[in-house]
Formats: structure tokens, sequence, C-alpha cells
């Protein structure tokens, strides 16, 4: 039975499902002109839930529900990120549902429940909770995407986000079965446990590649990234800035807790399954870097160029995860906070620049955007150079750390190959700001910042965030190592 310490453990998780129960149920009463205060109660529930995962973090690891639900110093960053991150696409999301007479309610309940599923999903202790958590987030997420009725292009990207991922999510099944199969057990730490004297050791590895097609399809490794380029361009901007930076936090999380903690050693030794996976992971690295930069050269709209870049940059993640110990793990988990908050910068700027009957969504949209806008052309320049990895900026040191993981776990030619893909992807990166800033715009076009006051303040937070912490990134960095140590 469970205890009143299991739901103290899960508190965050239970006070934002209860919230967003009662939105949904403020949506339903409300009158059209009182809707807006959904969008600041929203924002106000997201505030609320980051203080509570903050402030009820124990000094050590605790679990619920006999170990199915671990509270860590993993969790508590990912999930404080998640919150915060989410907080923000809101404000950024709000004038553009508003033009385009999208819910509001809808997309902000739905948004919360995902964020829950991010939420379990990081603190999964077993592959019930694993699954448990990641459907919450996916079903969450197909309805967002469709959230546009009136949109042909986004129903058709819902019908292929959820046909493809009904069929990793089915893969990912599959190999848990095989797993528990083998194991006779649901628990991620009595798994690693058994493996080391299990006899079913072909049974475990076919396990573990189905397992690892369902974490490559979350994260949108290649080849496993079929879904990205139509889900991000089909998607309204307010749901692809979510899918693009949040579920981002939510895909490493499943990697570490099924890999690290479920196959191999968590404090980084070449136990259980350690090596097979390291394999995969580089073999998917690779790919993911060379087909994500070389596609994206050749893109002319935004918004599948940044989706072609985040299949590059989860090869950069992957190249952490490859080193399969604690300062890999700290520095994936490092790239993927700075890759999160410069993806919610540049769909950001796609919606700040977005109004009523124009969507901001070609590169050849930002022509002239320095004469028109200097202030918002240099944001964006400094969210280009972020994901280039130019530094000073917050994106080098993401880049700089990951590499670094890779030559620690003694493959050399893995790091090479990632730092030269970073210098051919500085090529599509430098197209946008020349531009924005060496182009004349095209006639008849007007594209300026046409957001509400609080949606432009925040993104000029979002982007100088990225330079400020270019130079202080090592408290954050403390942080992930410090949520590894033990």
């Amino acid at each position: 039975m469970p205890s009143i310490n299991d739901i103290l453990i899960l508190l965050p998780e239970v006070y934002l499902v209860v919230a967003a129960c009662v939105l949904l149920l403020l949506d339903a009463y409300l009158k059209p002109g009182q809707k807006g205060a959904v969008h600041w109660l929203s924002i106000l529930v997201l505030l609320i839930g980051a203080y509570l995962v903050v402030s009820g973090q124990p000094a050590t690891p605790v679990t619920a529900f006999s170990g199915m639900f671990v509270r860590d110093g993993v969790a508590e960053v990912l999930k404080l990120f998640s919150l915060l991150i989410t907080a923000v696409i809101f404000v950024y999301a709000r004038p553009y549902l508003k033009e385009r007479a999208i819910p509001f309610g809808e997309f902000y309940t739905l948004t919360i429940f995902a964020t829950v599923g991010i939420m379990f999903l990081v603190s999964a202790g077993s592959l019930v909770t694993v699954y448990l958590g990641l459907e919450l987030l996916t079903l969450s997420s197909y309805a967002l995407v469709a959230l546009n009725r009136d949109s042909p292009l986004s129903s058709e990207a819902a019908i292929k986000y959820f046909v493809l991922g009904a069929l990793a999510s089915g893969m990912l099944l599959y190999g848990m079965s095989m797993v528990y199969g083998a194991t006779h057990s649901l628990d991620l730490h009595t798994i690693h446990a058994a493996i080391v004297g299990t006899e079913w050791k072909t049974l475990l590895l076919f396990g573990l590649v189905f397992m690892i097609v369902g974490i490559g399809f979350k994260l949108g490794a290649a080849p496993f990234h079929m879904w990205i380029p139509d889900v991000y361009q089909g998607s309204p901007t307010a749901v692809t800035v979510f899918i693009g930076s949040a579920q981002k936090l939510a895909a490493f999380g499943m990697a570490y807790r099924l890999l690290s903690t479920g196959m191999g050693d968590a404090a980084g030794g070449a136990t259980g399954l350690a090596p097979q996976w390291q394999l995969m992971l580089a073999v998917l690295a690779v790919l993911s870097l060379a087909i994500g930069n070389l596609v994206a050269i050749v893109q002319t709209n935004l918004k599948r160029l940044l989706a072609y870049s985040t299949i590059s940059h989860m090869g950069y993640l992957l190249l952490g995860l490859v080193n399969a110990g604690p300062e890999g793990y700290s520095a994936s988990m490092f790239y993927a906070v700075s890759y999160a908050l410069t993806s919610a910068a540049a769909f950001g700027m796609i919606l700040v620049l977005s109004r009523s009957g124009f969507e901001c969504e070609e590169i050849d949209d930002l022509r002239g955007l320095n004469q028109r806008s200097p202030w918002f052309a240099f944001l964006m320049l400094l969210v280009m150079f972020s994901l280039a990895g130019v530094p000073p900026l917050f994106g080098f040191f993401g880049k700089l750390l990951v590499l670094k993981a890779a030559v620690d776990a003694g493959m050399l030619w893995l790091a090479l190959v990632g730092a030269v893909f970073a210098i051919i992807g500085l090529y599509y990166y430098l197209r946008v700001v020349k531009v924005m800033y060496f182009d004349q715009p095209a006639e008849g076009t007007d594209v300026r910042a046409t957001a509400d006051a609080p949606a432009r303040w925040v993104l000029s937070i979002n982007a100088l965030a990225l330079l400020v912490l270019g130079f202080t990134w090592a408290p954050l960095l403390a942080w992930c190592q410090r949520a590894f140590a033990g």
C-alpha cells in the first residue's frame, strides 16, 4: 500500500495533474473575454511546480512506490529546466495562439500534461514508469500537433507523428518485454544486478536493440529521424518550440535511466551491456551528425532547417552518453540543457516575428531584418552562433564538453567526426545571419517583431542568457556533475 511519504515524494507531479484539471474546468466555464486569465494561471502553475521541485528535493536520492519512482539530482535538474522552459514557451505562444484563434485552454492543459509525462520519465525507476511517462508525453504531443484544426499541414504532421510514434513505442515495449523475460524484473536496478549472472545474454541483446530504436526515435537521432522535419514544419510553431526543446530533456532522461541504470553502470564501470550500447550509440551519433548537417545545408524553410539541426545536435548529445560514465552523463545533460534553451530562443524568434496571416518560416522572410528590427536581428545572431558552437556562446561549451567526453571514452575518431561536422554546420547557420544583415528585404514585406511586450522581453532575456551563460557556465556544469556524483 502506498504511504504518505510516497505521495509527498510525488508532490510536484500530483500538484501539476490537479492544477491541469482545474485549468481545464476553468477554460470550459470562463466567458470568451475572460479566457486570458488561463494564460497567466498556467504560467503561475508551472512556476509553483518548479518551486516544489527545488524546495522538496531531498539531500540523498529517495524512491517511492517500491522503487518505481526515483527522486534524485538528475531528476531535479531535468524537471526544473523542463518546467521553466515550458513557462517561457507559454509566454511566447500567447500572441501566436490568439491571432490564429487556436484554443488556449487545450494548448495549456495538454502541454502541462506532457510536462508531467516528462517528469515521470526522468524519475523512472521501473520499465513500467518509463512507459507510463513516455505515453503521457507522446499522447499529449500528438494532440498538440493537430491543434490547428484548420491547417491540412498540421493534420498531416499529426498523422505521421502518431503512426511513427506508435511504431517506435511498440518496438520499445517489445524490447522491454525481452529484458523482462531475461531478468524476471521490471525494476531497473534489479535488471542491472541480474544482467551480470544471467544466461540469457542473447535475449537481452535483442531487447537492447529494440530499446535503442525507441530511444533513437524519441531523441530524433538518425536513422529514426523521419518524423522530425514534417512535424516541426507542420505543427503550429507554439507546439514546435515545445517538441524541439523541453522534449529533448525527456529523451535524455529516458536514455540515461534505461541504459545507465538498467543496462550499464551509473558509476562508470563497463559492466552489464555498456560496451554493446556504447557502440550502438556511436553509430547513431555519426549518422545523426552526417544526415543532420548535410541535409540542413539545402533547406530553405527555417523550421525544417532547425529540424535537421536538431538531428545533428542529438548526435552531439549521444557523444556524451557514449562515455558511459559520470563525466560523460554530466556533459550530455549540460548539452541537453544548453540546446533546450537555445532551441526555445530560436523558435521563439519565429513566433515573435510571425503575425496574423504571415508565418515567418522561410529563411528569405528574414531578409533585411537588421534594417527593420536591429535588436531582434542581434538576438537571432546570438541564437545562430550558439547553435553553431561559436565561442563564447553557451552552445560552444556544450559541444566542447561532449567532444571531450568522447575522447575520454577512447573514441578519438568519434570526436574528430563531431569536430568536422561542427565546421560543416557553420555554413547554414551563417547563411541565416548573412540573410539578416547583408540581403535587402523583399518588396512589400515588413518583417519586424509584432508580438506583445511580455514575449519580446522574455525572448530578449532568453537570447541574452546564451551570451551570459557562455561566460558563467561553470556553476551549471558543477550542478550537473553533482547530480551524477552518487
